[in-house]
């Protein structure tokens, strides 16, 4: 069956045809891509056409799809049990790993199933650990589905232009203070008012879901300082950068090094299967039941089968495979930059490590309305065409995209290819 003929089955049973917004191509338009199969940098569809994989799972194929070793681990733990709702050592070995990658900063780490609970869990981690109520989070940052963090929060609610979420009550809505991002004046302007109140700043390390837009030199760290300054903590969301920006993700980058509380960690940690985690020093993480006074528990926290992928996506991420990511990532933003820039379309290529986007813009935005402000529209006609020439890229401006150590040179010719007709098509939007 063709991609539109599953697309309306998916709708008849799946509201919007899709268990993510993202994936219904609201802002690109079109069929979505129905897929059966991945393998290295290509996925293929129920059509069995095959593409280049710009999205890599939206991070965590790192090593590429179905790596030998991670599937090996995979079948391994499914054979021994699906679950147990109780303790196995790969839980401890994959704590033991992170904590090796990212002591000091991490002393303890507990896992969870998604990015959602890990952030979740980890503010009321900070609001039992301080005991106040107040959240700050930056426009344009995307920290899960929970209630209080869906204001402003970029990614699919930037593609499908909701400023919030119908369902959240405005009790909760007003527990979030909102600020533009970049702007340490209006972080310090709230502290002076309301400092006493706050519990926790919440901040993408690196924010990848507004589009990429990194942190100006010394933010992170003046955050730690202002909040520590109030009695208040900061929780870094390493979802999407944590082990793919950098080995240590962006803790691994940012030229003045921060010391966050409390970070949260997704994608690459789970090698492509539902794990999450929350890390930060013994002090603070254990208070969580059942050493301390709040509680987080889940059936299906540290899943065997997960925490095996976890595991063998990190044991293979060596400096091998981050060398290679970064050649990749470099030789194909260049090239698309040199492609738009060819073809007279003003744009700025968006860094994050090995994470990367482009803006429609003449300069580089640096929060949330800036980004809002680009030539959004250039974008599906691009998609499309870079779709149509066997691409598969983030279907969203507000996206960033990925590689992983298997693109080869097959894999990154066949994009080349196909940058002159794509920008082509985005001057002419």
């Amino acid at each position: 069956m063709s991609n539109a003929t599953w697309f309306d089955r998916a709708r008849a049973v799946i509201p919007g045809g899709v268990n993510s917004p993202v994936r219904a191509f609201g802002s690109v338009g079109g069929t979505p891509r129905f897929f059966t199969s991945a393998t290295g940098p290509y996925v293929t569809d129920v059509e069995g056409r095959d593409y280049v994989d710009l999205v890599c799972s939206w991070g965590p194929a790192i090593l590429g799809h179905a790596h030998p070793e991670v599937i090996d681990a995979v079948q391994q733990a499914a054979a021994r049990g699906l679950g147990f709702g109780a303790s196995t050592p790969g839980e401890t070995e994959l704590a033991e790993l992170v904590i090796a990658r990212l002591a000091p900063q991490i002393e303890r780490l507990r896992l969870v199933s998604t990015g959602t609970e890990a952030t979740m869990t980890a503010i009321r981690l900070a609001r039992g650990a301080t005991g106040r109520d107040l959240l700050v989070k930056f426009a344009g940052h995307y920290h899960g589905h929970s209630d209080g963090l869906l204001a402003e929060a970029g990614s699919g609610l930037a593609t499908l232009a909701i400023p919030g979420s119908a369902g959240v009550p405005a009790a909760i809505a007003a527990q979030t203070v909102v600020l533009p991002y970049n702007s340490l004046e209006a972080v310090l302007q709230l502290f002076a008012e309301r400092g006493h109140e706050i519990a926790a700043i919440i901040v993408e390390a690196a924010p990848a879901n507004m589009g990429v837009v990194t942190p100006s030199d010394g933010f992170n760290a003046a955050l730690v300082e202002i909040a520590h300054a109030h009695g208040a903590l900061v929780i870094s969301d390493e979802v999407l950068t944590g082990f793919r920006a950098s080995a240590t993700g962006w803790a691994g980058i940012d030229p003045v090094p921060y010391a966050a509380d409390i970070t949260t960690f997704g994608k690459v940690i789970g090698g492509g299967l539902p794990l999450a985690a929350i890390g930060g020093s013994a002090a603070i993480m254990e208070l969580l039941a059942p050493l301390g006074p709040v509680y987080q528990a889940g059936t299906l926290s540290g899943n065997p089968v997960a925490v095996a992928a976890g595991l063998a996506t990190l044991r293979a991420a060596d400096d091998a495979v981050y060398d290679r990511l970064t050649t990749v990532a470099d030789s194909l933003a260049s090239a698309v930059s040199a492609a738009f820039s060819a073809e007279g379309v003003a744009h700025t290529v968006q860094r994050a490590g090995t994470l990367f986007s482009f803006a429609f813009s003449s300069s580089a935005p640096t929060n949330y309305e800036q980004v809002k402000q680009q030539d959004a529209h250039r974008y599906p006609p691009f998609f499309h065409a870079m779709l149509d020439a066997g691409v598969s890229l983030p279907p969203s401006v507000f996206e960033a995209w990925f590689v992983s150590a298997a693109h080869d040179d097959g894999a990154i010719t066949r994009v080349l290819e196909a940058l002159p007709a794509a920008a082509k098509a985005a001057a002419s939007a």
